[in-house]
């Protein structure tokens, strides 16, 4: 297996035996794009996660920790709060999980490019005749 990260897809051929799966393919011009951004913001969405966990975790234990107001019922307030911040928390790992796709997809499409056998269908009319 290489250190290529465009030559790591490996598969069984005839007989079982490992064979790299794009050798079935032709490579155009053996061309396969650097990681750009996607790496980068790839690398940021574990910081974004938890940030994106505490911040809402913390209002929750704020509002445990401060003094009730006058006239306000206190369990309410506290349900009130940790439904809000489960919900911000939630949302926050979705984003994080939609914006993980979109780099996990951004990354592989920057793989190597193929070029495809022309395959003459038998069937087919040819240009020009009718």
């Amino acid at each position: 297996m290489s250190t290529e990260p465009c030559d790591d897809f490996i598969a069984r051929g005839p007989g079982g035996r490992l064979v790299n799966a794009m050798d079935f393919f032709k490579r155009l011009h053996n061309r396969c794009e650097p990681p750009g951004l996607e790496l980068a913001i790839l690398k940021k969405l574990p910081e974004a996660l938890v940030l994106g966990t505490l911040v809402p975790i913390g209002l929750s234990v704020t509002v445990r920790l401060l003094p009730p107001a006058a006239g306000v019922d206190m369990a309410k307030r506290i349900t009130t709060v940790d439904i809000y911040a489960f919900a911000a928390a939630v949302t926050c790992w979705t984003a994080v999980l939609t914006v993980a796709i979109g780099c996990v997809v951004v990354f592989v499409l920057k793989g190597p490019a193929y070029v495809a056998d022309a395959y003459p269908l038998d069937d087919a009319p040819r240009p020009g005749k009718k």
